[in-house]
């Protein structure tokens, strides 16, 4: 404790006028608090290099529809080919995730989904099983997915052709498998990636395991040459569609709040019949790393955020940033979620590529396409890159 005592008052005490007595010189101490901001400034600016980084994230598309779509269908056959009118969809539009949730707030075990009995599921487990189902490639499914009853007609639903359900001829720049044993020459794992040879990672992993694997540009030697398992994002940052992840919530509000992105969906839209219309060429999506589109089964969204215990009271101009009504005076009293779901993507589709048109009528007029680059995030650049393409050849 005297030695404490000691240390801390022989520091030297701050006053107007420096102090000299512990022998240092005014020269000295002017450098020591150079140093101290010096270190200030290295970890201000490496904050503002992580946050810097922030932006460069891959932009994704989110949906969230209710597990109840599929309590309308009248036999499991007819469930199964909605659910992959859904899948089917999703990946047509280049969607990233899919979200189930089920409308009834009081349902908050998210594990019925991993049910492994052959029990009829319900709606959102149901939903969720085929899905995952449809969007892992042909030649994983086996290993991945026992026999269960829910799977009984997905032989009828047509392939989604997906990028990454690649054939056994085909060569891609990162293939998805599945972990095998150890291999005893390379101390690595053998992975099944849907090609004559296993592949060899140079890394020890459990069996039974979905990876996505780097496979380069050499097809010689699959089985001899290590390669590297990356993150089931890097093929998204190298541009490439690589299926959608689905998610199951308990309910509405649980859709917001258990997001797997940073900082949550920036923009959510919601589709209702009570929705506002907006003309598409009226329609302003701002530019969002991770948009969010929700869908409501027969009642409505409005029901279904009645329903949640975190949401209810509110009205649904209150949890969406956008209400839309894409389809205003329409004939029928309901439009089904599948029909709902091309008009929606569409829509929203059409919005960008009717702007981009008008923004290449303009830039013909001024003979400038400045504009065009500042409107649209990186997410458009495939669309931006396509207008400037049709600006040269005009001239």
């Amino acid at each position: 404790m005297g030695k404490k005592t000691k240390r801390e008052s022989s520091e030297p005490i701050e006053e107007d006028e420096p102090d000299l007595s512990n022998g240092c010189s005014l020269d000295t101490k002017l450098k020591k608090k150079k140093t101290k901001k010096h270190k200030k400034g290295i970890i201000e600016n490496e904050n503002e290099k992580e946050n810097t980084h922030k932006p460069n994230e891959t932009p994704t598309v989110s949906i969230a529809l209710p597990g109840s779509i599929i309590d309308n269908a009248q036999s499991l056959e007819l469930a199964t080919l909605l659910a992959g009118q859904i899948a089917r969809a999703a990946t047509i539009f280049r969607i990233n995730e899919v979200v189930v949730f089920d409308s009834k707030s009081s349902l908050t075990d998210a594990t019925i989904v991993a049910d492994s009995s052959n029990e009829n599921e319900s709606g959102a487990a149901f939903l969720v099983r085929i899905l995952k189902y449809l969007e892992t490639p042909q030649y994983l499914r086996k290993s991945l997915f026992p026999w269960h009853n829910s799977l009984r007609y997905v032989g009828v639903l047509p392939p989604l052709d997906a990028p990454h359900h690649l054939r056994k001829h085909e060569w891609a720049p990162f293939r998805d498998g599945v972990t095998k044993e150890r291999d005893s020459k390379s101390g690595g794992t053998l992975v099944d990636v849907g090609l004559s040879k296993d592949a060899i990672i140079d890394e020890v992993r459990e069996p039974g395991i979905r990876v996505t694997v780097a496979m380069g540009t050499n097809r010689n030697s699959i089985a001899d040459l290590p390669r590297q398992v990356v993150s089931s994002a890097k093929p998204r940052e190298e541009g490439l569609y690589w299926g959608y992840n689905v998610r199951y919530a308990p309910n509405l509000s649980s859709v917001f709040k258990d997001t797997p992105f940073k900082g949550g969906y920036d923009y959510v839209i919601g589709t209702s019949e009570h929705g506002k219309f907006i003309k598409s060429s009226e329609l302003h999506i701002p530019a969002s790393r991770h948009l969010l589109i929700a869908f409501g089964g027969p009642p409505g969204l409005e029901e279904c955020i009645e329903e949640d215990d975190t949401l209810k009271g509110k009205e649904a101009v209150d949890v969406f940033n956008t209400y839309l009504n894409v389809c205003p005076d329409q004939g029928s009293r309901t439009i089904r979620s599948e029909v709902c779901f091309m008009f929606d993507f569409t829509f929203i589709r059409f919005t960008k590529c009717f702007v981009l048109f008008i923004l290449y009528y303009d830039a013909r007029q001024t003979g400038s396409h400045s504009n065009i680059t500042s409107v649209f995030p990186r997410a458009d650049s495939i669309f931006t890159a396509k207008i400037e393409q049709l600006m040269i050849s005009d001239r």
